[in-house]
């Protein structure tokens, strides 16, 4: 094995590059890459009276993590003891320790920085990113706990006036046996807290029950609680009950996306009815409503004229009973509904789809009419305000690319801490 000229060592210490330390001997390995050898530059203080060092008592190796320099390297601090010199002081000797390694760390901070950086802003899984930089995938969650340790702030500093309720499912859907030997179905929900100002995800709690959201809610201070203004729900009496204990104040605007999507499952409903109850069985393509259960859905005023005329001919054909364009008439009047501006205005319109309901007569629109009775107050927040959950949605998006990324997730700390970092990154930029 030869040893490295000066030039290559001046060279591997530019490469080197890492903050407070100098490149002192650089040598290629047999196999691959090359070892590293680096000592810090300046004395460091005494760990318990700052008195800075002039003496060395010792020196020892220690092997340290760092990112990729030029290829493979293996990185070698030759870590100093010092004397400290103050009569007074009670520690005769100490360890150097450093910005970039710290005291007992074994990876420099530069790495834990590329590390969670890797994660949390280009989207990588943990896995992928361990198996790059060569380093254990619990390397990648410390880093990147450690990162929302200084990265999130706490959000009862965070001043929020208008806030967003929504849940995702954490996990897929389970089944297991109970004690009497039967199947119980368990679908693992979280619940999503958004600031709808900026997007930014405030909180995730397990769950979708008002226990779950009002314990969040009770943990904010009184100042925080004060300052909310509006909330945005989807119709959660859950959501609505820890609202009403703990932000008896803010007013309430039930979503419209999925108010939309009630009069959506209402059609869908009605139409599934109609193929049971006159063709016996489950839509097939040959129907014409099933082959365009997806047109049905799509709003009056976005389609073209060929969608027009493919509606009509779904009315004509395989609509004996005219129900079917009745719930479609009905699901559009909930639209126009929820598109007005002013009080007056709503409450006309809904006049007119109490209407439509009442001379139709199924028990699917009479549901989603009863709904938006219930919620009527919420409704007109709603049309007041003009608060949705649409940076909920945007949110819950992004939430979904995580889980899929990391091909699901088992322990649900690191998930919730994945969705808060990456939000919070979204939220800086």
């Amino acid at each position: 094995m030869n040893e490295p000229t000066g030039s290559r060592r001046d060279a591997a210490s530019t490469i080197f590059n890492l903050p407070g330390y100098r490149v002192i001997d650089a040598v290629d390995l047999p196999d691959v890459g090359r070892r590293i050898m680096i000592e810090s530059i300046d004395p460091p203080g005494c760990t318990a009276c700052g008195v800075i060092a002039t003496r060395v008592h010792s020196r020892r190796w220690q092997r340290l993590r760092d990112i990729p320099v030029a290829g493979q390297a293996e990185v070698v601090w030759v870590k100093r003891r010092w004397f400290c010199d103050e009569p007074e002081c009670v520690r005769a000797t100490f360890a150097e320790a450093t910005v970039q390694v710290p005291r007992r760390a074994r990876s420099t901070r530069r790495l834990r920085e590329q590390l969670a950086a890797a994660v949390i802003v280009s989207g990588r899984a943990a896995v992928e990113v361990a198996r790059a930089h060569a380093v254990s995938w619990w390397l990648v969650q410390a880093a990147l706990t450690a990162a929302a340790a200084v990265v999130l702030p706490d959000v009862d500093s965070v001043p929020v006036r208008r806030l967003g309720i929504d849940e995702h499912r954490y996990r897929s859907v389970r089944y297991f046996r109970d004690t009497a030997g039967a199947w119980q179905r368990y679908e693992p929900w979280m619940t999503t807290l958004v600031d709808l100002a900026t997007g930014r995800v405030l909180g995730v709690v397990d769950g979708r029950d008002s226990k779950a959201v009002g314990a969040w809610l009770k943990a904010r201070t009184p100042t925080w609680r004060e300052g909310i203004e509006v909330v945005a729900i989807d119709p959660s009496a859950a959501f609505r009950k820890a609202l009403r204990e703990h932000l008896p104040h803010a007013a309430v605007s039930v979503d419209a996306f999925h108010l939309v999507k009630l009069a959506n499952d209402a059609l869908t409903a009605v139409r599934q009815r109609l193929a049971r109850e006159h063709k016996g069985r489950r839509g097939r393509l040959v129907d014409p409503s099933w082959a365009n259960r997806k047109l049905l859905l799509r709003g009056a005023d976005t389609l073209s004229q060929r969608g027009w005329d493919r509606l009509e001919k779904v009315f004509r054909s395989d609509d004996p009973t005219d129900e079917l364009s009745a719930a479609w008439a009905i699901k559009e009047q909930v639209r126009r509904l929820l598109r007005t501006t002013t009080l007056a205005d709503a409450w006309h319109e809904r006049m007119r789809l109490g209407h439509y309901v009442k001379v139709a007569n199924m028990p699917e629109t009479q549901r989603l009419y009863d709904t938006i009775a219930a919620w009527w107050p919420h409704i007109e927040v709603l049309i007041v305000t003009g608060t949705t959950n649409a940076k909920v949605e945007a949110a819950k998006t992004s939430v979904k690319q995580i889980k899929r990324t990391g091909r699901g997730f088992r322990n649900s700390n690191n998930y919730k801490t994945r969705i808060l970092l990456a939000s919070a990154a979204r939220a800086v930029a």
